[in-house]
């Protein structure tokens, strides 16, 4: 019988509160407290669980540059109809375009960083 496991990825950054508060409100979830004293949950429907903890030493990904790799990022997925006012929204809550190589047309892929330099992507849902 296999023991019952669940994962939750965990963003570092400076500012836990001011990053919980922008993903809660670009995937229209709720901010609550960790189950430990130094992370904020990120909780919402379709599955949504992100942790955000405190780390004083922290230094943003450099990604996209060619000479670093990527890590980790999160993609979020967005009906194709949908992509254009995602992208309004997430940039209007803080976040940076990273790929400003092609801004006309329709694309099914945009990448960002959040306001703490994490990356991620809108991602057209297939």
């Amino acid at each position: 019988m296999a023991v019952p496991k669940t994962g939750l990825l965990v963003l570092d950054c400076a500012e836990p509160q001011e990053l919980a508060d922008f993903y809660a409100a670009l995937l229209g979830a709720e901010v609550r407290p960790g189950a430990e004293l130094d992370v904020i949950e990120v909780v919402g429907a379709a599955g949504i669980h992100l942790a955000i903890r405190m780390d004083h030493g922290y230094a943003p990904p450099s990604w996209p540059r060619p000479d670093d790799s990527q890590q980790a990022h999160l993609r979020i997925l967005v009906a194709r109809e949908d992509m254009d006012e995602a992208e309004r929204e997430a940039v209007g809550l803080g976040a940076r375009p990273l790929d400003t190589k092609n801004n006309g047309g329709a694309r099914d892929t945009r990448l960002y960083s959040d306001p703490a330099g994490h990356p991620f992507t809108l991602a057209t849902r297939s």
